[in-house]
């Protein structure tokens, strides 16, 4: 189909810019411990986050069509589990778990988009794991569940950082469901934290969704309304949007017939929410289609943040040139002072009056010499290494932050740049990173808008009149190896 050659020739060129061009500045200068097509270069990723009563692995197992993960009141589960598709089981065998894996399989393999999660140590790798299962829901999408935020859990008890771990997965997934339960409308501590900090710092606003789920357990449409009022106001202080954001509500249809046939007739309101339940699977579903959106996102976010990074290293080696040419000048200046003032001393102390002019001269201007190197070796290494503590003090001064979007890509990089002055010293050549500021800068300004009228072309074709062969099968984009070259455009 001449749209999935157009896609995967899109894809293709995205992934080669990012491999070719921005990867190794990347990794030469500290910005990125991996390669950055590692994160996407795989298959589009559902991440699902929520309170540990709030049905994730019931919802996943909805999706996926059986029981996959464990449920129960009580949390089951503490791993980061990634559900994948098993393209290797023939259609009509039951759904099941076909493989499992364990997380030092997963960090370490370059199939899988995981490798920058290895620096969260080991106790982090013993609770992620892998789940191979084939259902034809996975066969566009991969779902990462999650372990159940809890109010008083703190990261000595997980022996890693649930945040940072949290952060990296969104950075990476083409969408994000947050789960609540009506018992549970509020939001606890390590919720609060990733909806108020760790989401909005690692992924767009567009890609999360909220879920109420679990509503066949609110006994009457009162009190669901009462329960959805009171999530919009949670949502509404923890984000600080004045907006509410959607909130799809699902629940699980084994547990609904249960309730309705326990004698609660007012149950019944659940059958005119059916379409809601159907929302929600048709948004996830929606996930690969968002895929190209987000790598070129991704491409314009990473050169944005890599043009400034290497914008603030340029800065702050201008200022130590100067610095060492003024350094230069200050040593060459009391050289010379220390110099005149040693030939004058040599022509006046009186035992050394009498001795060749030339020779005097000659000891003064040893002097002098023997004064620069050590000014150059010693001195002059001394005040840089307190110029070197001042910049790291002040890295706000290195770049100006004139609006708001200047401002978040600094955050993004503050760190990264202070690391790499600290770790370098400052010691690295002007002229190669100003060169390679100026391919970055170009991918950032003109690749990232060419990429943009692409898929605009994109959205415009379609795919039925484009298809020679509407019986040829699909193969996902995601799936076509990267040495492949793609079919000509038409």
């Amino acid at each position: 189909m001449y749209r999935d050659n157009y896609i995967t020739a899109l894809r293709t060129e995205l992934l080669e810019m990012v491999s070719e061009q921005l990867t190794p500045v990347a990794l030469r200068y500290g910005y990125s411990e991996v390669p950055l097509e590692t994160n996407i270069k795989w298959r589009p990723q559902v991440l699902v986050l929520g309170n540990y009563s709030s049905g994730k692995s019931t919802l996943i197992n909805e999706f996926l069509g059986t029981t996959i993960q464990g449920t129960g009141q009580a949390p089951t589960d503490d791993s980061f589990t990634v559900i994948t598709f098993d393209d290797e089981e023939p259609d009509g065998t039951p759904i099941r778990v076909t493989e499992q894996r364990d997380g030092k399989f997963l960090l370490n393999d370059p199939e899988y988009p995981f490798e920058s999660l290895k620096k969260h140590g080991q106790r982090f790798a013993s609770h992620f794991k892998l789940k191979k299962v084939n259902s034809p829901f996975l066969k566009n999408l991969a779902i990462i569940d999650t372990p159940g935020m809890l109010d008083s859990i703190t990261e000595r008890d997980r022996g890693y950082n649930y945040q940072d771990v949290i952060g990296d997965l969104a950075q990476i997934a083409d969408m994000v469901l947050v789960l609540f339960d009506p018992h549970k409308a509020g939001t606890v501590r390590e919720a609060h934290t990733s909806l108020r900090d760790t989401l909005p710092s690692k992924t767009f606003e567009d890609r999360v969704l909220y879920v109420l789920n679990r509503i066949d357990e609110c006994t009457s449409m009162t009190d669901l309304l009462r329960v959805y009022g009171t999530l919009c106001w949670n949502l509404s202080q923890i984000t600080g949007r004045k907006d509410i954001p959607m909130i799809h509500l699902t629940y699980s249809t084994a547990a609904a017939e249960k309730n309705i046939q326990e004698d609660n007739p007012q149950a019944t309101y659940l059958r005119y929410l059916e379409n809601q339940r159907e929302d929600l699977k048709n948004a996830v579903m929606q996930a690969p289609c968002h895929r190209l959106d987000n790598l070129a996102s991704f491409v314009e976010t990473h050169g944005e943040r890599l043009t400034h990074f290497l914008e603030g290293m340029i800065s702050y080696r201008k200022h130590a040139r100067l610095f060492r040419v003024k350094s230069f000048f200050s040593g060459l200046a009391v050289s010379l002072v220390g110099g005149a003032a040693a030939w004058l001393g040599l022509m006046t102390f009186t035992p050394l009056a009498g001795f060749d002019p030339v020779l005097q001269l000659s000891g003064a201007g040893v002097l002098s010499a023997i004064l620069f190197i050590l000014w150059l070796t010693v001195v002059q290494k001394y005040f840089y290494g307190r110029f070197l503590k001042k910049w790291l003090r002040q890295l706000d001064h290195l770049t100006p932050l004139s609006n708001q979007t200047r401002r978040d890509s600094w955050a993004a990089i503050r760190d990264l740049l202070y690391v790499n002055l600290k770790k370098t010293e400052g010691h690295f050549s002007l002229s190669q990173v100003y060169s390679e500021y100026l391919v970055v800068k170009e991918i950032h300004e003109t690749g990232s808008r060419e990429i943009r009228e692409a898929l605009k072309e994109l959205s415009g074709i379609d795919s039925n009149n484009w298809s020679k062969d509407m019986n040829e099968p699909v193969v996902p984009y995601w799936s076509v190896p990267e040495s492949e070259t793609p079919l000509e455009e038409q």
